[in-house]
């Protein structure tokens, strides 16, 4: 457990969690068709370029000279997926008001900026 105590060696774990989610972009496509906001064009395309995006970006981290680069754009990358995350949120609120996913769908917001944060730290990042 000594090799996780290391910060930067985090990036063995963001990778795979960012490849597996750009694998399920392709695996559920219909599931991330349903959550985009209406005012994103293409949402098919929007949906198999951010599965693209994040299994590139997830590989990328892991290899020494594409850290960098592929923390800033992981980083954009939560940025860019937020709308969808809000509007899970609000679909589910909107249905379900107080339901355990409604709040869970809620809770998960902060957590995108965790995420930004993890992978900052993680692919040693800095303004």
């Amino acid at each position: 457990m000594e090799f996780f105590a290391e910060i930067s060696n985090h990036v063995y774990i963001i990778g795979p969690l960012f490849i597996l989610a750009g694998v399920l972009h392709f695996i559920y496509p219909n599931q991330y068709v349903k959550i985009m906001p209406d005012y994103i064009p293409n949402h098919r395309a929007m949906v198999f370029w951010s599965g693209v995006a994040e299994i590139a970006l997830g590989l990328g981290v892991m290899i020494s000279f594409l850290k960098l680069i592929s923390g800033w754009g992981l980083i954009l990358l939560l940025v860019a997926v937020f709308p969808a995350n809000i509007q899970m949120f609000v679909k589910s609120y909107t249905r379900r008001k107080h339901s355990l996913r409604t709040i869970l769908l809620f809770l998960r917001l902060p957590l995108q900026f965790w995420l930004m944060y993890w992978v900052f730290m993680a692919t040693g990042l800095s303004f």
